[in-house]
């Protein structure tokens, strides 16, 4: 029996696109299962397929699953539809299945009114979903109904079975880094938190569940070895539990893993220990959902978290060199343009390195959307539409669109305009083991302004080079570090300042003598002198790129045409 496991795409482009490119963990995990099971499973990403029909139907076609699962985030749901009813006209026997957050909250819905789904698995999916496929592959559909967890159409009626109870134990789930390439990965079930915008609390329940710290790092080393070296932990708080945080880092630094990771926490889980752990087993940046400025705001969407809670975690995270971003919500009930102002204040005060915003959105399976439907506000038929979401403010009557825009564009005004004082703010614990941490935070933090995505940021004012210049001067001042050397080189380079440019990457050699990029560096600084003999060997073990053989074409024409003039 071949399956497919597709993670389908969304309805609207998004300004940042890593929020939805990825598939959930889950369908690796679930994957995983099937494939420990013996079944023929692919995983499928097309977050981005939204215009390509054809092709979505020639891989069907060609592949003619006999089951087809969806991964579902709530907004790409449309997509899973459009798809199965794609598959579903290819191979009318095909079996459509929909999990994750998104099918869970609205099961009763998809089943009623989208005949080309024919089952839901509701909450955590492995062993629900394994036991359906097994049901499926032996031909026993009347068992079903005494699987936990699914849901299923029966004489037209939606119905579901008893809820399956959670994993008590997750390293019992075969480890997905066996069959699998991803850097998306998880520790821990569950979140301490109960914000009402969220449905974690729901769909995980309140109780943090987490593998062992052996299986996660056993999943690390299982990514490393394949080459993958950057993870994104997306636990809702990874630091819940310090003590298996500490063990985990313990583990990486002893494996010698050469990996960078960033990690998401509650600024009510931060401690120093766990900071200066976390950063010498490679974490490079904590993410905190801070959501408003405003005590009373934070209240009312139940994350109560004192402002002090969060300059001080904030202080922190940079004091250890860790890059710190923020996360801001607004056009929340009761907002104003003073509750704007405290944000803008807590954005001055905390000097964050990175910030997202976003409008407060309503999903199935929160608490405030519970209350707006408790209330008669909404309704579910509200999903029948083909949107992807519902903002808040639309349903609003105190809260006007475009005042609610305007917000936006205040809040990352303020952040935008002011990053350039963030940055000359930073000060770095004096640890010596924390040094070449140090200096890799600051050249990272440098390239982001010569180029990475501050470089092209107009709202961001001042000489964006010289802020990527002083940083890694500040990243050499500490330890030895690539990317400063490097860095600093391409910048005197592309200003022309040659000798400079030389005289650093030399430095760099001295310290990374079989450095590709500098070697390369090098080579184009003395090229663009016109010291072709002096570049050549810089290039010569290079020569199988593209690029490197037109540099050394360029410099033998160069020595030819000086040959000729004599």
């Amino acid at each position: 029996m071949k399956i497919l496991l597709i993670y389908p795409y969304f309805l609207e482009d998004r300004i940042h696109t890593y929020d939805v490119s990825v598939p959930p963990i889950g369908i690796y995990y679930v994957g995983a299962m099937l494939k420990e099971n013996g079944y023929d499973v692919q995983i499928v990403n097309w977050h981005a397929a939204r215009e390509s029909a054809a092709h979505i139907q020639e891989i069907l076609t060609r592949e003619r699953p006999d089951i087809v699962g969806f991964s579902i985030v709530h907004a790409n749901r449309w997509g899973a539809i459009d798809i199965a009813k794609v598959a579903k006209k290819i191979n009318p026997h095909i079996t459509v299945v929909l999990g994750g957050i998104g099918a869970t909250f609205l099961w009763e819905q998809l089943l009623t009114h989208f005949k080309c789904v024919d089952y839901i698995v509701l909450g955590e999916g492995e062993f629900s979903f394994l036991q359906l496929v097994q049901a499926i592959d032996s031909d026993k559909i009347a068992k079903i109904k005494n699987i936990p967890g699914i849901a299923f159409r029966h004489q037209q009626k939606a119905l579901k079975t008893q809820q399956a109870e959670p994993i008590a134990n997750l390293d019992c789930l075969p480890n997905p880094a066996k069959y699998f390439n991803y850097q998306h990965l998880a520790f821990t079930r569950g979140c301490p938190g109960s914000c009402s915008f969220c449905g974690s609390p729901r769909f995980w329940g309140r109780q943090v569940r987490s593998h062992s710290p052996d299986y996660f790092v056993d999943q690390l080393i299982r990514l490393d070895r394949k080459g993958i070296s950057f993870f994104y932990f997306s636990d809702d708080t990874f630091t819940y539990n310090p003590k298996m945080v500490i063990e985990i880092c313990q583990k990486i630094i002893a494996k010698k893993l050469n990996i960078t990771w960033v990690a998401i926490a509650r600024v009510n889980h931060i401690r120093p220990d766990i900071l200066k752990w976390m950063r010498l087993a490679g974490c490079i940046q904590i993410s905190f959902g801070i959501e408003s400025g405003s005590e009373t705001i934070r209240k009312a969407l139940s994350k109560p978290l004192k402002t002090n809670q969060i300059k001080k975690a904030f202080q922190l995270v940079q004091s250890h060199g860790l890059m710190s971003r923020a996360y801001f919500i607004y056009g929340s009930p009761g907002e104003t343009p003073a509750t704007i102002q405290a944000s803008i204040d807590l954005i001055l005060a905390i000097k964050p390195l990175s910030m997202i915003t976003y409008i407060l959105d309503i999903f199935p399976g929160t608490r405030i959307y519970q209350d707006l439907l408790a209330q008669g506000r909404i309704h579910e038929d509200l999903w029948l539409k083909r949107i992807e979401d519902l903002l808040y403010f639309e349903i609003d009557a105190d809260l006007d669109p475009e005042i609610i825009r305007d917000y936006g564009r205040r809040l990352r005004q303020a952040f935008y305009q002011n990053l350039p004082s963030f940055v000359d703010a930073i000060t770095l614990i004096d640890d010596p083991e924390l040094q070449p941490c140090h200096a890799d935070f600051y050249s990272r933090l440098a390239l982001t302004f010569s180029h990475g995505d501050y470089a092209a940021m107009d709202m961001i004012p001042g000489d964006k080079t010289a802020i990527a210049e002083t940083l890694f001067h500040k990243a050499l001042a500490r330890h030895a570090d690539h990317r400063g050397y490097l860095g600093l080189g391409l910048i005197y380079q592309q200003q022309g300042r040659h000798r400079e440019s030389i005289r650093i990457v030399n430095q760099g050699l001295d310290h990374f003598a079989d450095s590709m990029d500098l070697k390369i560096c090098q080579g184009i600084n003395y090229m663009n002198m016109g010291r072709f003999q002096k570049a050549l060997p810089f290039f010569k073990d290079h020569s199988d790129q593209t690029q490197v053989r037109a540099y050394i074409d360029r410099c033998r024409t160069g020595l030819k045409t000086r040959m000729e003039s004599r």
